[in-house]
């Protein structure tokens, strides 16, 4: 009986993560063009025109799935990279720059400078295996000189 209740759960997160996976990915991807008129660099060097400059971010948890779990044991077991993570992390990376770019179009930003990430694992699975991973994204926006009424 926990054989089968181990397949099940192993069916389940693997379909239903794909999915999800997938569906989320084509968020991003949405999201990631029609946020391209608006750059985010981790240069430090602002442009020589006058510009207010606000600090924003983006955040993101994002948890991994039964599977990518089992997945990464049996990696982590016979050695090798942990490809389902990957996946995660990149999710996740995107996500936070995305969040954070949406904040500084509404402020009317025209560059995001000196970007930069701070990864964490927020929660853990069995084993110290890692469950959820947070992902902020922060970089500072500048604003035309014109649009300090705004903020």
């Amino acid at each position: 009986m926990e054989i089968v209740v181990l397949l099940l759960l192993l069916i389940l997160g693997y379909v239903f993560g794909s999915w999800n996976e997938r569906r989320h990915y084509r968020s991003i991807i949405a999201r990631e063009a029609a946020l391209m008129h608006l750059p985010a660099v981790s240069s430090r060097i602002a442009p020589a025109r006058p510009a207010q400059q606000v600090l924003v971010c983006g955040s993101v948890a994002v948890s991994v799935d039964y599977f990518k779990r089992f997945l990464s044991g049996l990696h982590m077991f016979f050695g090798g990279g942990l490809t389902a993570y990957e996946s995660l992390l990149d999710r996740a990376r995107r996500e936070a720059i995305l969040r954070m770019k949406a904040e500084a179009d509404k402020l009317g930003a025209e560059l995001i400078l000196n970007v930069k990430y701070e990864t964490a694992s927020i929660s853990k699975g069995e084993g110290d295996s890692v469950g959820t991973v947070e992902v902020l994204a922060y970089g500072t926006a500048l604003l035309p000189a014109d649009a300090s009424r705004r903020v």
